[in-house]
């Protein structure tokens, strides 16, 4: 019998068939859409490279045409190619290794520290506070609070649910007025009390981060405002909930801790990127298509038509065994998988949208659970387990750990 470790099931979610067609309405503003739970499948879709165009995070509902600069996680084509191109150096292992190192260490130290005299912490707090820090020393929005900067980037999330196959989303204009007051006061907020003065710091000294760079790039006030909120919540939220899920998974084993504990850094970021292949934070990726695209798995052929909707079922391509190999619910750190295929499966996406942020996330993960974990904490309260309709993904609450 094969072993399940995983905790973030969805019991609506199916697991297969590994490609499904569901047949739209276009009368009704139903798409047709693909459901893809194959990681080969996947991959293929993922990187038909120009052939798709960025349909999750309701970026279709983002008007096109007032930005000279497409915002990056929307953009596509040569456009998305150049943004990323320029950006990867923020990004590149080598870079946010040398960079960013001993400021992570310093701030998970600081916040740690002040949990020592407590006697413990609220997990999910305090590794909001060390995301956003992080985070915000990369993108270069370092002239305002921490604390009340990620509270006004946690709030950006309370959206109304939405169904991504219909072309209104399945939102009455109720809805719309709400998720645009939800939206948009967030975000004015987040331009006047931390781009605002971010971007006027940098124009008089321009540093090493993304602000900087988008000003050197000639991008408006309102286009860095779209990028800030792009790179924080991602940086912010994903990585957030890992880092939680990550230690959850670490305490309830202690075979696993302990060789944590003792690993060298390889072994480390062998084990999260395990932890993150089970647990992907983002549990689905969205296509759509702009020509026909040709997909295969398994000896099956079939043609993905102009206009329908790819939905990449994140959590069962990570868990597809022709792809990761036997016990694909287990957690077995240093698993053999076929060439190309990325040890965090598809959990940073795959192709020309890959996030370019898994060596930072990855890093400063480690730098806080190696803190945390050498403290020997007790799980006082588990965490609660929900799900976020904008990012598709989990979010854990209340993991009360004391020491």
């Amino acid at each position: 019998m094969s072993t399940s470790r995983r905790v973030a099931l969805r019991p609506d979610e199916p697991t297969d068939p590994r490609v499904e067609r569901v047949a739209g309405d276009e009368d009704a503003g139903v798409s047709t859409v693909w459901r893809v739970r194959s990681l080969g499948a996947a991959r293929q879709l993922l990187r038909a490279r120009h052939a798709t165009t960025q349909a999750g995070f309701t970026a279709e509902a983002i008007p096109q045409g007032y930005l000279r600069h497409h915002p990056i996680l929307v953009s596509d084509g040569p456009q998305h190619d150049e943004q990323r191109r320029k950006v990867a150096r923020f990004f590149a292992p080598t870079v946010v290794a040398e960079r960013y190192t001993t400021q992570m260490e310093d701030c998970a130290d600081r916040l740690l520290g002040a949990a020592d005299a407590r006697g413990g912490c609220r997990l999910d707090e305090l590794a909001l506070l060390y995301t956003v820090e992080v985070t915000a020393e990369v993108v270069g929005l370092t002239e305002s609070s921490v604390p009340r900067m990620a509270r006004r980037l946690e709030s950006f999330f309370r959206q109304p649910p939405f169904d991504i196959t219909r072309r209104d989303l399945g939102r009455k204009p109720r809805e719309w007025a709400r998720a645009a007051v939800n939206g948009l006061v967030p975000v004015a907020r987040f331009w006047w009390a931390d781009v605002r003065p971010a971007v006027r710091s940098r124009r008089r000294r321009p540093r090493q981060d993304v602000v900087s760079h988008l000003l050197a790039e000639g991008y408006s006030g309102t286009g860095i405002l779209v990028e800030c909120v792009t790179y924080g919540t991602a940086g912010m939220v994903t990585t957030r909930e890992f880092v939680v899920m990550a230690a959850w998974h670490l305490l309830r084993d202690e075979a696993l801790l302990e060789r944590y504990l003792v690993a060298e850094e390889v072994e480390r970021l062998a084990i999260l990127h395990e932890v993150i292949r089970l647990e992907p934070v983002v549990g689905h990726l969205y296509r759509r298509a702009q020509v026909a695209v040709p997909v295969s798995d398994g000896g099956h052929e079939w043609t993905v038509e102009p206009g329908d909707l790819v939905d990449i079922c994140v959590r069962s391509a990570n868990a597809d065994p022709e792809a990761v190999g036997a016990d694909p619910l287990d957690l077995c750190p240093g698993r053999a998988l076929p060439p190309g295929v990325n040890a965090a499966g598809l959990a940073f996406g795959d192709g020309e949208h890959r996030c370019p942020g898994q060596p930072l996330a990855l890093l400063e993960s480690d730098v806080l659970l190696r803190r945390l974990l050498a403290r020997r904490p007790q799980i006082v309260r588990e965490p609660d387990l929900g799900w976020d309709h904008l990012i598709e993904g989990y979010w854990l609450r209340g993991l009360h750990l004391t020491w």
